[in-house]
């Protein structure tokens, strides 16, 4: 019995020794020599040996148990990070990759161009404004796919688990898909101009996709040298609004359009809001940018020195609006429509000085600008057709180029 109890010595020992007294006593006052006795000391000593055996096997599952619960807490951190991953690993990450609310570059250039043609003219062709929209939304997919090919190579979208490379895990099909995307829409392209009659705005549309391609296709990759917000601005401002204000136009019906004040005046707003989108996109990419040798402007500035740069950003969006107000670039209508946008511009600002530091929150900086992209677009348009409703030809803008 002492061995027994010897070899159960992994528990509290205190009540083991209690038992074995309560035993001990027990058998005292049993007549061992007596058959009912002797059957009554064998039932005890089977009894406390099964309660021992429970108590030790209670012991080591709870001791088990405990170890496999320290082994979570000791990687409670990579196991949260994990599931965090696998939870947007399928419907989160494709959302992201297919960056529909970015294709807003594509449609708000045309119908700010579209509008400022129904201004000087009073005409619109809704035929050439929907191949217009789908050919730019071919060339904004063929952006979007040749830029994770590239970065992949370059080794800056390394853990960049939205990329479409790392979803598709093809190459070289992401980019024989972009390059057909692009084919596909200069084709529309060229025949929205070729019916136009303008081949001004082909050649803008050209220059607009030659931005995209310098900003990040080897050799140049001038993006990697800090330069992707000046191409994005002039792509899609100066270049792509303008061409699809001269693509309204025919010269059958006698509405040949000149570059005017407005329509340039407009193209810069639109590039404005477009290069924000830019901008705050890699906010949460600093790191990664910085590794891989891609000197962006947040990565020379940081991200304390960013978030000031778009609050100057937003403030010269404005000052420029009224500016052109003020010397009758754009009608007041205008001006009235989009000051209206301001509350949403200073939600940008506020984001973006309250969370530059948190890569989790910073992440929906650039949706926030997608929403003030789109919001001053589409009161910038509405304010160009409701003018030109108001007046009635009232109010001609004044001539650049003839």
């Amino acid at each position: 019995m002492a061995s027994t109890f010897c070899n159960l010595n992994p528990g509290s020992g205190l009540k083991k020794l209690n038992e074995y007294l309560l035993y001990q006593s027990y058998r005292t006052r049993c007549n061992p020599d007596s058959k009912r006795s002797s059957c009554f000391f064998n039932n005890g000593r089977q009894l406390f040996q099964r309660t021992c055996i429970r108590q030790l096997k209670f012991k080591k599952g709870h001791q088990s148990r405990q170890v496999i619960l320290d082994s979570k807490a000791d990687h409670s951190g990579t196991t949260n990070e994990e599931e965090k991953e696998g939870a947007v690993s399928k419907a989160t990450l494709i959302w992201r990759a297919v960056k529909l609310p970015i294709y807003s570059v594509a449609l708000v250039p045309l119908t700010v161009g579209s509008a400022a043609a129904y201004f000087q003219t009073g005409v619109c062709s809704a035929k050439r404004y929907f191949v217009l929209l789908a050919s730019s939304a071919l060339i904004i997919t063929w952006l979007n796919l040749s830029n994770d090919v590239y970065d992949y190579d370059t080794g800056a979208d390394k853990n960049k688990k939205e990329s479409v490379v790392n979803l598709v895990g093809s190459r070289t099909g992401t980019l024989v898909a972009a390059y057909s995307f692009l084919a596909l829409g200069f084709m529309g392209l060229t025949w929205a101009s070729v019916e136009a009659g303008n081949m001004r705005s082909i050649v803008l549309l050209a220059c607009a996709i030659i931005c995209g391609y310098i900003y990040q296709c080897p050799p140049f990759r001038l993006s990697y040298q800090g330069l992707g917000e000046p191409l994005c601005f002039a792509a899609f401002g100066p270049f792509a609004s303008t061409a699809f204000y001269l693509m309204q136009g025919s010269p059958s019906e006698m509405n040949y359009l000149p570059l005017s004040d407005t329509i340039l005046s407009a193209s810069v707003l639109v590039g404005f809001t477009t290069a924000l989108i830019l901008f705050c996109s890699h906010f949460h990419q600093v790191e990664g940018d910085r590794a891989v040798g891609k000197m962006s402007p947040l990565v020379r500035v940081g991200t304390r020195g960013g978030s000031r740069v778009v609050k100057v950003a937003v403030i010269a969006l404005y000052f420029f609006l009224f500016a052109f107000g003020l010397i009758k670039a754009l009608p007041f209508t205008c001006i009235i429509l989009c000051a209206l946008t301001l509350p949403m511009g200073n939600m940008v600002v506020r984001y973006v000085e309250d969370n530059h530091k948190d890569k989790q929150k910073i992440f929906m900086a650039k949706y926030y600008c997608v929403r003030l992209h789109t919001l001053f677009g589409a009161a910038l348009a509405a304010g160009l057709v409701v003018s030109r409703m108001v007046t009635k030809g009232g109010y001609v803008p004044r001539l650049i180029f003839s």
